[in-house]
């Protein structure tokens, strides 16, 4: 598991609540993309493609499918244990030691 998978799994997930929630600002929108294929090193023509498609998106005022098709791409491409660790969720195994770890006599 990297940091830079746990870093994206990060913007990620902001990038989901910024278009799901009640504030759907464009700039953090923007900067979640760009920070993303930032972070995958995307080649300056996909980047291109994506600032193109933001642009349009500011423009109709309605959010690019391919800019969601993106995401949802690096989405599916994250290791799991990158995602879960970014979301604050704990494997069954980390669970367990911790409730293992609590003595009977400290009750």
């Amino acid at each position: 598991m990297g940091r830079s998978e746990v870093f994206q799994a990060q913007i990620l997930r902001n990038f989901f609540d910024t278009i799901t929630g009640t504030d759907r600002n464009l700039t953090r929108i923007y900067m979640c993309v760009m920070s993303l294929a930032k972070l995958r090193n995307e080649p300056p023509e996909r980047v291109g493609f994506l600032i193109e498609q933001l642009r349009r998106s500011r423009a109709s005022k309605e959010l690019s499918v391919d800019i969601l098709d993106y995401m949802c791409s690096v989405a599916n491409s994250l290791d799991m244990k990158s995602v879960l660790t970014a979301y604050g969720v704990k494997e069954m195994g980390e669970i367990s030691e911790d409730f293992f770890g609590v003595s009977l006599d400290s009750l």
